[in-house]
């Protein structure tokens, strides 16, 4: 996306810090990553949701997006979805400009996954129906071959037995795997998680985690935004903590979590530990 902000009043670029963010796994060794941003703002009216957001997720590496409600974390997801134009910058998917006006929108999210905390199936239609849908009439695979896929997947995820069900007779942890495997059934570059455990009952939320640990350990690339700081600390490469829609800190769990540098960060750390969160 070509850019018309003006360099007035920019401060100058400061020089590096000396301590700099601990490197991210997977990262600086010359591979192309898989998803990155560039001075990437958004604005709702007057409100300004992402301020010049730089971003770079490495191929088969979890980059987590902590911080309060409001602080940007679904629209940076949303935003790399396509599902919401930028106002400046540039985002890249595998080095291509996908925010190029010339870029059809429908072709990057076939290859970017998506799961909402809302399960968003449709009621009407089976667990297979769900899952095929898209590749089905978007990818153009042939009924046998995405059903085959659906059934494996719903196998490996544990709903080896769900695919003639309907939403409404799966509890709500059940739901949201099936909403997982429906963004896996088109076979995605990327998969994007926007607080995926935010409407389960808490005894659910662990058998959804431990499929987003399953897909980790298998290699698929992810960006999940969580309120879950545990799971985060304990499964991302990356960590980015956002703060009225900039990118305060980041760096590995062990340095955001164990010895974070800005003093927003220990804050609202410190906070999630009072609350025993953290």
């Amino acid at each position: 996306m070509t850019s018309d902000r003006k360099d007035e009043g920019t401060p100058a670029a400061a020089a590096p810090r000396k301590d700099a963010p601990a490197r991210v796994p997977g990262q600086g060794g010359g591979a192309t990553p898989v998803l990155r941003l560039e001075a990437v703002r958004k604005t709702f009216g007057r409100t300004v949701v992402l301020r010049d957001v730089d971003l770079e997720v490495a191929p088969h590496t979890v980059t987590a997006l902590i911080g309060a409600s409001g602080s940007g974390k679904s629209t940076l997801l949303r935003c790399a979805n396509l599902l919401e134009e930028i106002d400046d910058g540039a985002i890249f998917l595998d080095g291509e400009e996908i925010t190029d006006p010339r870029a059809d929108p429908d072709t990057v999210r076939r290859r970017i996954g998506v799961v909402f905390q809302a399960y968003n199936l449709f009621p009407h239609m089976t667990v297979l129906d769900n899952i095929t849908l898209a590749p089905r009439r978007v990818h153009g695979e042939p009924r046998a071959r995405a059903e085959e896929r659906a059934r494996e997947l719903l196998e490996r995820l544990g709903l080896g037995g769900k695919a003639g069900e309907y939403p409404d007779r799966l509890s709500g942890g059940q739901q949201q795997r099936v909403a997982i495997v429906r963004a896996l059934a088109g076979r995605p570059r990327l998969l994007l998680l926007d607080e995926i455990t935010a409407a389960l009952d808490p005894e659910l939320v662990g058998e959804v985690l431990g499929v987003v640990r399953d897909l980790k350990e298998e290699g698929m690339t992810m960006v999940l935004a969580t309120h879950e700081m545990g799971f985060a600390r304990d499964v991302a490469d990356q960590v980015c903590f956002l703060d009225g829609g900039v990118v305060l800190e980041r760096g590995t769990a062990a340095q955001v979590f164990g010895d974070p540098r800005e003093e927003r960060t220990r804050r609202f750390l410190r906070r999630l530990v009072e609350a025993g969160r953290l």
